[in-house]
């Protein structure tokens, strides 16, 4: 059984390698991909393995942007030190999900899941889909945040979710509403926001922005391959999409 590691720290992805020699002695590291950069490479250019093991908090970005790019339906493992992703982790093919430093017999146990499913074919990753829009429709506490709250004038006011047309990140992060309102939000970074709304309705643009889907009004390519998204009135803002991202945009958008 083959398998690649995506960690970007070098000694943390050799001791995992270590682990797994010692708990799995038939899987073969195929290779160790320090970024997302060089992920994007590797499976442009190679089939996928049959299992992966993936931190989550890379040094260029959030390891689930390569499912947004690629068909993967390989079995994968998360080894990460946050424990918030965990949801967001069983909606892409995740069998494991470990949190760092990893114990081996937990890393033995993820494994043999792995093993199992590849021995039944299990559909699981559509199976967890569909329990996860179940909860997210009929559950008591809904998966995602249904309003935000901001300080207005020493008032608490909920804004909610279905409000709000895009997050900005200027010095502070900001929510602008679909009117045109814009309230300061009491989060240190866009990464804690984009985990608390539904990733089918808000995309993470890039650094500075996430926008709703329903809030763009055209996009427009360029020749070197990245784009330009112009919101509707009356925000009228414009964002960048890079190249690398472009890809992901239009599968996210295109739907």
């Amino acid at each position: 059984m083959t398998a690649v590691i995506i960690e970007d720290e070098s000694i943390i992805a050799g001791e995992l390698k270590q682990k797994i020699a010692t708990v799995a002695e038939d899987i073969r590291i195929a290779e160790i991909l320090p970024s997302l950069k060089t992920a994007r490479k590797w499976f442009m250019q190679n089939a996928e393995p049959d299992l992966l093991f993936m931190d989550i908090q890379l040094s260029d970005g959030v390891s689930f942007e390569l499912f947004d790019q690629f068909n993967l339906n390989c079995p994968v493992i998360f080894t990460t030190a946050y424990d918030e992703y965990a949801i967001r982790a069983f909606k892409v093919n995740g069998i494991g999900y470990l949190l760092k430093p990893v114990d081996e017999e937990e890393l033995k146990a993820a494994i043999d899941k792995c093993r199992n499913r590849l021995k039944v074919q299990s559909p699981q990753p559509g199976s967890m889909e569909d329990l996860l829009q179940a909860l997210r429709n009929n559950g008591p506490n809904p998966l995602y945040k249904e309003k935000f709250i901001v300080s207005v004038r020493n008032n608490w006011i909920p804004v909610a979710t279905k409000d709000i047309a895009c997050f900005m990140r200027e010095n502070l992060n900001y929510l602008f509403t679909f009117s045109g309102e814009k309230y300061i939000l009491d989060y240190s970074t866009l990464e804690e926001i984009e985990e608390l709304v539904d990733p089918r309705l808000f995309y993470r643009a890039n650094r500075q922005c996430i926008v709703h889907i329903d809030a763009i009004q055209s996009v427009k390519p360029h020749e070197n391959q990245k784009l330009s998204l112009y919101l509707k009135a009356p925000l009228k803002m414009e964002f960048d999409i890079s190249r690398e991202k472009a890809p992901a945009f239009k599968k996210w958008f295109d739907r």
